[in-house]
């Protein structure tokens, strides 16, 4: 389908906005509790392929901390060995071997695990963003119609950026952390139990802490998320529209509102991350009590000839072993919450689900000349609100149909059903006797070609823009159809041809030249119906000569639409539908129009400033928008 979807989107969102259409709040649905969130964003990694990695790479871990581990045994062991006076020299160098062995050991597999972790961390991350705008290329354009651009850019970057450092930098440490806990507290409680209750008598007042903070920073995670979308969103709109701020000197007003907005997320920032981070502080003093309590504890224990000093050695070392990963998952809590409120935001445009569905039933669109009947046609977009009401007509193949009507008529949203880029209420629309509804999406839109008002290049080469809507075409048909729109004159003149690069949305080109690129791409998509909405507006008398030109060769043969405000574009209209607060309120060629002197009649006069070409004044006419 020639067309370009955020021009569409574009349109549909401008459509919805001055409709009243509900826009989404900002604010994350609360699906799922924080662990059900990270839980599924931890699946992106572990998923069925990437498995036996993730055991392998856990099982060397676990040797690495075994390795860890065995350090202040053995040097507990070499304490003994040096106070006691049965020791010997032989003894003494076998432990310190071992124990060098053992550093070895969990530097070399420590370091190999890190290496798997980070690919299934870069892996992990690399199918969430696919799998997050591969789906928004699936979803229909209401969706788009209630989430403001911005929003959704601020979820593709904002929001996913702090699930990668959640990736990157939380779950090894969380998995090494818990296999480091659960191993040091095996241990201790083997060599000592009493020695492990004095360890731990700090570990209630540590969960409690971690808790509060928990319930402090989650929600504030959550604003924060919130407040940078919409940060994103506002700099995003005023540097689209960079050119009406510097017309209207607002440029001023626009750093004000952006450094407001900027304030918002210092702000919230602050306190969500000072209510983590606070937890660091308070963590490492309970170590440094966990240990003087094991000190304290032990040196009674060794008085009292009820244990060793090297026991006692080697439990301050694992007292310091088992604080290390508490401390860690306490720096941690940060990118883990913020790592939740980004991934709730994501998952719910993943969970979102396309309005317009194809039935399990639906067969491809089979072209048979280009038949189109609308049968008593409503539709809303709001459930309630109707837009279009009891429309019927038709279009025989290879007709020219014109569309007119005021501004918010619902001329636009009659092309929107067309191309099924929404579902009707009520009524049947039929193309060649086959019901769109049960027809294939990619199917029907393979077979229509759309020229928008707002002429969308994308940032690639003019012969790429003009493959789009057919990237097996050759550059010879390109060059062909670039020739019947009349680019092709400009388009040699461009530095490099074919072959000069566009800057974003086409701005290295003027509105005209725009225009006919767009004309050409059709062309070189070869469809079998056309809609042209406001193609020719903007633009100067001689582009607009050079562009209809191109438009008639575009639309010689086939059945087209084509909607205008210049109703001297679509004179030679085969049928003309006039539409008035989303009804079809006359239909029929422009010169039985004119006859008739209804709504028509005084829409085209009204172009002539009122007047008849005699003086005589034009009837008047009740403008109803949408």
């Amino acid at each position: 389908m020639t067309t370009t979807s955020a021009s569409t989107t574009k349109t549909s969102q401008a459509q919805a906005k001055s409709r009243g259409y509900s826009r989404a709040t900002t604010a994350p649905t609360r699906k799922g509790d924080s662990s059900q969130v990270l839980l599924r964003l931890i699946g992106y990694m572990i998923d069925r392929e990437n498995r036996l990695r993730l055991v392998v790479a856990t099982l060397a871990l676990l040797l690495s901390i075994i390795a860890l581990i065995a350090i202040p045994w053995l040097t507990g062991r070499a304490i003994n060995l040096l106070s006691s006076s049965g020791g010997s020299l032989s003894q003494l160098r076998s432990l310190i071997t071992w124990a060098l062995v053992s550093c070895a050991v969990y530097f070399l597999l420590g370091l190999y695990a890190s290496r798997q972790y980070s690919y299934l961390a870069t892996r992990g991350l690399f199918k969430l963003q696919n799998d997050l705008f591969s789906h928004m290329q699936s979803l229909s354009l209401s969706f788009f119609d209630r989430q403001p651009l911005g929003q959704l850019v601020s979820r593709v970057t904002n929001d996913a950026e702090t699930v990668a450092q959640f990736y990157e930098n939380a779950v090894s440490q969380i998995i090494q952390s818990l296999l480091q806990i659960l191993l040091i507290l095996g241990v201790m409680l083997i060599t000592d139990w009493r020695l492990t209750i004095a360890a731990l008598l700090v570990v209630p007042v540590l969960l409690y802490v971690t808790s509060t903070v928990e319930r402090v920073s989650s929600p504030a995670f959550a604003r924060l998320q919130e407040e940078l979308g919409n940060m994103s969103g506002f700099q995003e709109e005023t540097i689209t529209g960079n050119k009406v701020i510097i017309s209207c000197r607002r440029q001023d007003w626009a750093g004000e509102q952006n450094e407001k907005l900027a304030d918002g997320v210092f702000d919230v920032a602050s306190k969500a991350y000072f209510a983590a981070l606070l937890q660091f502080p308070v963590t490492s003093v309970l170590i440094l009590v966990q240990t003087v309590i094991v000190l304290i504890f032990g040196g009674f224990l060794v008085i009292d000839g009820q244990t060793d000093l090297g026991t006692v050695t080697a439990f301050v070392a694992y007292s310091a072993m088992l604080g290390t990963p508490l401390s860690d998952l306490s720096n941690i809590l940060s990118t883990a919450l913020a790592a939740v409120a980004g991934g709730r935001r994501v998952f719910e445009v993943i969970d979102e689900q396309p309005t317009v569905v194809d039935t399990p039933s639906a067969q491809d669109y089979q072209f048979q000349g280009g038949h189109v009947e609308f049968k008593n046609v409503d539709f809303s977009y709001v459930k309630g609100r109707k837009i279009l009401k009891h429309n019927t007509f038709e279009a025989l193949p290879g007709q020219k149909i014109g569309i007119c009507g005021p501004t918010g008529a619902g001329k636009s949203t009659i092309i929107n059903i067309l191309t099924r880029y929404y579902d009707i209420d009520g009524g049947m629309i039929l193309i060649d006797g086959q019901d769109i509804s049960k027809l294939t999406q990619v199917s029907l839109r393979q077979q229509i070609g759309v020229v928008l008002q707002e002429a969308f290049l994308f940032t690639d080469t003019v012969m790429n823009n003009l493959k789009y809507a057919r990237p097996d075409a050759t550059d010879e048909e390109c060059i062909q159809a670039a020739q019947q729109a009349n680019a092709h004159e400009f388009i040699t003149r461009l530095q490099k041809g074919y072959q000069t690069m566009m800057t974003e949305r086409g701005a290295n080109l003027s509105q005209g030249q725009r225009q006919m690129l767009t004309i050409a791409r059709a062309m070189v998509a070869n469809p079998r119906l056309l809609v042209l909405d406001e193609a020719t507006s903007n633009v100067d008398t001689r582009t607009e000569k050079l562009i209809q030109q191109g438009l008639q060769r575009l639309i010689a043969g086939r059945t087209s639409f084509v909607i205008a405000h210049r109703l001297s574009t679509i004179r030679d209209s085969a049928r003309i539908l006039v539409v008035n607060g989303g009804e079809i309120v006359e239909s029929g060629p422009h010169d039985e129009l004119m006859a008739a002197k209804g709504f028509y009649y005084a829409l085209y006069m009204s172009q002539f400033k009122g007047k008849l070409p005699g003086g005589q004044a034009a009837a008047s006419a009740d403008f109803i928008s949408t």
